[in-house]
């Protein structure tokens, strides 16, 4: 019988973009509806780099949540080739990092202050192996000489199969996967190893970037890949594997960044992405599915509860895509996958 009615606990995002000042005041409001916490990426200028800045970051997003929210936003700490173990050591201990991130340096936006080479990781990496803080991973090559299409695959082979070799009880997320070897990689790796997946990556694939032409708004990085690879990753999310779990990657650009001659990568995704997700799973005929996906996998992942409120949502005729979002700065265009959502969140 077809269902048109879903009822999950309030589910998180394990990988969210909100920038600061002016846009984290216009784009907080989004997650905060219909998230309950969110791993808040460090890639700020300049980056969060140490217990201290990610304590003054979490105050500056709590201050702007709506008045009575919940939402809890979880820290990060962006990893650099002069990363302090004793820092990173007592920003857990506070509770102040939920976890730490590995950008290749250059790799994507507001990156170059990122790892030059993992092995310059080592101390930090043997201390979080030890306190348990899991390493949130942007898996792409930077070799110049690889195809922008194959630097996931690559990185797969040649930097995370032998850090998860050397670091077996690290716990690791693979961040936004694009391909099928992610997948793969995912599924057969030894010790506590986890995936996000994005709504994007799970409704485009690399055609939307030239569909009539350039689409910078579909423009992201990871870039989308063939469609053998969305079918991966649809097979994946839907599969009920607790390795697999919710990561939007939203990240607001102004529409002046994404549409210039050297756009901004990223995707504004979170008024719309529990109804990306919801759509997915209903298409995929695995609906039943979401709840674990969305609101359970990763909680166990990181060690938390699942919450004890829920959300509802509805399927509709179609709903239509979404307008600009508006800030301070300028629009911010929504990701819409398509002529319309057939799925909604209630309003609670």
């Amino acid at each position: 019988m077809p269902v048109d009615k879903l009822t999950i606990p309030m589910p998180d995002d394990w990988h969210l973009h909100l920038r600061d000042g002016d846009m984290l005041a216009a784009v907080l409001p989004a997650t905060a509806r219909d998230f309950g916490r969110a791993i808040v990426m460090p890639n700020l200028k300049p980056p969060v780099t140490t217990a201290a800045a990610a304590g003054a970051y979490r105050e500056r997003i709590r201050a702007l949540l709506p008045a009575g929210s919940d939402f809890e936003p979880l820290m990060t700490c962006y990893l650099t080739d002069n990363t302090d173990p004793a820092d990173l050591r007592a920003g857990a201990a506070a509770g102040i990092f939920t976890a730490a991130k590995l950008y290749p340096a250059g790799a994507t936006t507001n990156a170059d202050a990122g790892v030059t080479a993992v092995g310059k990781l080592q101390p930090v990496l043997e201390c979080m192996q030890d306190i348990g803080l899991p390493l949130l991973i942007h898996g792409e090559t930077t070799d110049p000489a690889v195809d922008v299409f194959d630097r996931e695959a690559v990185f797969i082979d040649a930097t995370l199969a032998p850090l998860r070799r050397d670091f077996p009880a690290l716990k690791i997320v693979l961040e936004h996967i694009t391909t099928r070897e992610g997948v793969q990689f995912v599924e057969a790796a030894p010790g506590p190893t986890a995936a996000t997946i994005t709504p994007h990556h799970l409704m485009i694939n690399r055609n939307a970037m030239f569909e009539r032409g350039i689409r910078p708004h579909m423009y992201c990085l990871p870039v989308a890949k063939r469609e053998v690879h969305r079918q991966a990753l649809r097979a994946a999310a839907v599969s009920g594997n607790p390795r697999f779990f919710l990561g939007t990657d939203s990240a607001p650009h102004l529409r002046t960044a994404k549409e210039h001659d050297c756009g901004c990568a990223g995707m504004f995704n979170a008024p719309c992405a529990l109804a990306c997700y919801a759509q997915v799973f209903d298409e995929e005929g695995r609906l039943e599915r979401l709840e674990g996906f969305a609101s359970r996998f990763g909680a166990a992942f990181y060690g938390l509860p699942v919450h004890q409120r829920t959300v509802t949502l509805v399927k509709t005729g179609g709903e239509p895509p979404a307008d600009d979002w508006p800030t301070p700065l300028g629009p911010v265009r929504v990701f819409a996958p398509a002529d319309s959502l057939r799925w909604r969140r209630l309003a609670a």
